[in-house]
């Protein structure tokens, strides 16, 4: 390939074998950044693909692996989340929460969430006993008496439930016990039990006692094979580009 000078008008000539191009600077410029832009996303999608691919082998070994909960377990959810985990400890039924407008086949309701105290510790993990129905009237809450007992129970790590909009204040529980709130702070709800708090909560196994509806759901996400495909898409459009790129230039060269 041979390079001429740049003219007068910023236009580029250059040879391939027997054939001439010219292109001017800016376009050239825009074509470059807008190839390295895709490459880059196609990279990042094989990347994504790879990490993706590690997460969920190291799912599925933690998976086949139970955790026994304890005071010095890493509080990170992150690395625990779908981790299945024994705890034992106690149940604090006179100070529950009650998360708010959560909707299960069509109907407004209560995930409803029991401190459980650690043995030999003051360390509190929340238990998600299920979903119960709300009360035409918001003021009648459901019955959620538990025996205030020495468990051994089994569940699932998780994050706490979430709502499609948060209002502000929603975070801020009711001050009566059980105590109502929308979207789970764990710090708020640590100060108003007055104890340590984990970040996540564990999902009370579907047959296990004192425990309500209970249809836990794993995020779904991207598959590695997606991530690959969508890198083929961005190094597709990057090679459509350049044959485009070419095939302009080619079409103002005068032959």
């Amino acid at each position: 390939m041979r390079i001429c000078q740049v003219s007068k008008t910023k236009i580029i000539r250059y040879k391939i074998v027997a054939q001439t191009f010219e292109v001017s600077v800016s376009v050239l410029i825009i074509y470059l950044l807008t190839l390295v832009l895709l490459l880059n996303l196609g990279f990042w999608q094989l990347r994504r693909s790879t990490e993706k691919q590690l997460f969920l082998q190291q799912q599925q070994k933690q998976s086949k692996q139970i955790l026994n909960l304890k005071t010095d377990t890493n509080d990170n959810l992150e690395i625990l989340r779908y981790r299945m985990v024994v705890v034992e400890g106690r149940y604090l039924p006179e100070k529950q929460f009650l998360i708010d407008n959560q909707i299960f086949q069509g109907k407004a309701g209560y995930f409803i969430l029991t401190p459980l105290i650690l043995k030999n510790s003051q360390k509190i993990v929340l238990i998600n006993r299920g979903w119960l129905p709300r009360h035409a009237d918001r003021t009648i809450l459901p019955d959620i008496k538990v025996a205030k007992i020495s468990v051994r129970i089994a569940g699932r790590i998780n994050a706490f439930p979430s709502v499609g909009l948060k209002l502000k204040g929603a975070e801020i529980p009711t001050k009566n016990w059980p105590s109502v709130v929308q979207v789970v702070d764990t710090q708020i709800l640590a100060k108003k039990l007055d104890e340590d708090l984990f970040s996540f909560q564990i999902e009370l196994a579907p047959d296990a006692e004192n425990g309500y509806s209970r249809h836990w759901h794993s995020q779904k996400l991207m598959p590695p094979e997606k991530h690959i495909a969508y890198a083929i898409q961005w190094f597709g459009l990057a090679l459509t580009l350049t044959f485009l790129f070419f095939w302009h230039s080619r079409k103002k060269t005068d032959l």
